[in-house]
Formats: structure tokens, sequence, C-alpha cells
């Protein structure tokens, strides 16, 4: 499986969705606006729509309409069209002058019939059509008060957010987790006694609520099109009761069926269960300057992956100078900037000290191609030192603009090495670490003591 085949395969999606953005007031929910974040940058799709950001606006009940001066919209959503999405859609529409609607679902038809209790033989007679969309643009067009209007609804699967070369996440599924041995107790409740489960061992599909195995499906969905960009037929393994669950859903799943007699690669798909990938709620995971920035650093509204880091003391006297009150948090995406995703990539593969020292190359490296006049010092980097050579850039407009990526990932460094809660947690790393060798000396004496015992019984 090739790593640029998984990173175009957002890139592909997200260009699906550009092409139909020109002119368009666009509306993003937030698992979608995550998927662009890491995937292709905003900045982009503010170049596609060719206007000013407030054609670009968060997807929710109370989100500002269209006036009569736009007459396009274009609505880009993770989920199912249903129910409440539907519900915001007529709302928005209802209140707008469009007489242009296209509706981006990024779950497939396939799982729309699911999801609208259509049997499975049925729907595999369906092949080729899509009556749920089609009947959502007969919808959209009733909505916006003239059938001869335009409306088009259409699947493309932005799955993932790229979060770096090996890195993809799934920001629409951040809160789907593993069943708890004590979601065992409410399974039983609607299960005759007879019928009651042991353990999670014994749970599969068949006992799961309706709206988790939608969620589930969902993300089949979305796994089984990657499979398809990447063309292969995936040979799954699970760890874990839930994993099971979701590995069975995409072996019966029938696109994906269809899809494997004819894919000519293979590939190995491996589910495991966050919890049995998890530490407990105090686990140090590693000596990581990363793990770091997203612990302390605050979260980025509406991310679940990204943080804000605070550029206020690198611009605040431009801020000042344009009556500006507002400074835009920075963040770790850093799309558009070869050298700051070339840093990102290295601080996720390195250790902390590593790390800071990539941090501190990078930043003389950009000061030193900008004729910046930098003095360097040796030892330890510290975050003092780290601040000097980014105060550098601060009255330099242009120097700003060509390093910017790389300044918000120096930042997001200094604010992390001077945060309280950085010391704290190399203070838990120690004690951890300082445990692991006790445990592991009293482990050797045990076993030392014991062969004693067996070589010398007397």
């Amino acid at each position: 499986m090739s790593v640029p085949g998984v990173l175009s395969f957002t890139q592909q999606g997200w260009e699906q969705v550009l092409v139909k953005a020109k002119r368009a007031l666009v509306y993003l929910d937030a698992a979608c606006a995550e998927s662009l974040h890491w995937g292709c940058g905003s900045s982009r799709l503010l170049e596609a729509v060719g206007g000013p950001a407030c054609h670009v606006r968060e997807f929710e009940r109370d989100a500002v309409g269209g006036g009569a001066e736009q007459p396009k919209a274009l609505f880009v959503l993770s989920g199912l069209l249903k129910g409440r999405t539907v519900e915001i859609l007529r709302d928005i529409i209802c209140r707008s002058h469009f007489q242009y609607c296209v509706v981006v679902s990024a779950v497939s038809h396939a799982v729309h019939l699911t999801a609208n209790h259509v049997p499975a033989a049925a729907a595999a007679e369906l092949e080729g059509q899509q009556p749920v969309f089609e009947q959502l643009e007969e919808k959209l067009c009733e909505w916006m008060g003239n059938l001869n209007y335009t409306a088009e609804v259409l699947y493309v699967p932005l799955l993932l957010a790229p979060a770096a070369t090996h890195i993809a996440l799934t920001p629409a599924f951040a809160t789907l987790f593993p069943l708890l041995p004590q979601d065992v107790h409410l399974l039983n409740n609607a299960r005759p006694d007879k019928r009651r489960l042991g353990s999670l061992g014994e749970v599969d599909a068949t006992v799961l609520p309706p709206e988790l195995l939608l969620q589930i499906r969902c993300l089949v969905s979305g796994l089984s099109s990657l499979c398809e960009h990447l063309g292969v037929r995936e040979e799954c393994f699970a760890v874990g009761p839930f994993s099971r669950v979701i590995a069975a859903d995409l072996a019966n799943y029938a696109p994906a069926k269809t899809r494997r007699k004819t894919a000519p690669g293979r590939a190995s798909l491996v589910f495991v269960d966050r919890t049995l990938d998890l530490t407990g709620a105090v686990g140090h995971h590693g000596d990581n300057l990363v793990e770091k920035i997203i612990s302390v650093l605050p979260q980025l509204p509406g991310h679940t992956n990204d943080v804000m880091v605070n550029m206020v003391d690198l611009t605040a006297l431009h801020a000042e100078e344009e009556n500006h009150s507002v400074v835009a948090p920075g963040c770790l995406a850093q799309s558009n900037d070869t050298s700051a995703k070339a840093l990102w990539e290295a601080l996720l593969n390195t250790r902390h000290k590593e790390a800071a020292m990539e941090v501190q190359r990078h930043l003389v490296e950009a000061a030193s191609r900008e004729n910046l006049p930098i003095k360097m010092s040796m030892g330890r980097v510290t975050p003092g030192q780290l601040t000097s050579y980014i105060q550098l850039f601060k009255n330099n407009i242009k120097a700003l603009v060509n390093h910017c990526g790389l300044l918000q990932l120096g930042l997001a460094t200094v604010q992390t090495l001077k945060h309280p809660q950085t010391a704290k947690w190399d203070n838990f790393l120690a004690f951890e670490r300082l445990l692991l060798q006790v445990s592991i000396t009293e482990t050797s004496m045990m076993t030392y003591g014991l062969s004693t015992i067996i070589d010398n019984p007397g």
C-alpha cells in the first residue's frame, strides 16, 4: 500500500468538491472542515470560491443564509443526509435566495439505503441508481421555491484528515469508541433472559443499537472507498470485540464484495480497539514533543486534532498599526508550507531533545535565508533561545509571510516548553520510568531466586 496513494485519496476528494465551489456560499460541518484543514488548507477553498472569507460558513441551525447576491450554495457534510441534518439544510435554504444548491455527502448512497431501511435484496437491484439522493434533490428545489432551479446531491469520500505522511485521522468518527464491560448490562436490558450476553466477547452486530450500527457502516463505507482508490482487496484482522464487529461488517459490505472481485492489489487491514491501545488516564507514552504540544495547548475550536498557537507576540505590532483587535491563532497543520511540513514530520518522529534541536535548526536556516542578524548559541536548546530567533522575523513582513508555517510550529514549541504542565509531564514520565525499572529489577530478582532454588534444591 503506497503512502502517496493514501494522501491523494483525500486530495482527490477535495478536488471534486472544489470544482463545485466557484462563486458559491460554502457551508462546512466540523469534520469536513478538519479534513480540509489537514488535506489542502482553507486557502485552497477560498481560491476555488473566488470570493472573500465570509463566503465560507459553519453548517449549523443558526447559520446566516444567502442574500440575493448569493444565488449558489455548496454544503459539504460528513454524516448521513437524514434527520437533523436535513432539517438544518431546509432551514438555511428556506431563509436564503439560492437558485443552485450542491450537497456533498461523505457517506455513500449504499449506506443511505441502509439508513432508510431498504432491504439488501432491494438495494442490490438499485445498482447504478440513487433514489435517496434524487428525492433530496427534489426537496432542495422545493425549499428554494422553484422546481426549475438546479440541485445536485453527490457522494465524495471525505473520510480522512491526513495529518502527516504516515498518519491519517478520521474526524467524523472521533467519538466512536469501543464498548466497555459495563455496556453489556445496557445491551442485556433489551434482550430476553435466555439470550443475555455473558461478556463483550459475545457481542456481534445483531445485538448493537441501530444508531451505532449505522455509524459503523458509515466508517466501513469510507474505508471501502479508500481501498477502491488504492486498488486493493483487503484482508481484515481484528484485535478486540468491537474491532471484530467492524471488520466483519467490512467483509460483508456489498459494495466491498464487488470491489474485491476485480481489485489488482492486496492489503492487510488491522483494527484495534482503542481500549487496548491506551495505558490509562495518566499514561505518558514517551518523550515526544508533539504529544506534549497537543496535551498542553488549547484545542483549536471545532477540531479534534489541532491546537491554538498564540501569535500575539509575533504580530502585536502590526495588529496595533492596523487597528486590529483580534489576531487569529496559529495551528499545527501547514499544508501549503514545504519547510513547515518537513519540520512537522521531524517533530512526529523524534524524541523531545532532538525535536527541539530540529526547531532551532529550521529557524536558524530560515533566518539565514532572509539575511536576518542571527546570533548562534551553543548548548541545550531553551525557550529563550527559540524566542530570540522567532523575534527576528517580527518586523519583517516579507520574512513573516515566507516562513509563517515554520514560525507557528516554533511558537507552539516555545509555548509548550514554557507551559507549567510540561514540567509536571516530565516529572510523571521520570517517575513512570523509575517504577518500570523497579518492576524489572524485582522480576529479575524473583526469576534469579527461583532458578537458584530449582538448580540447588538442597
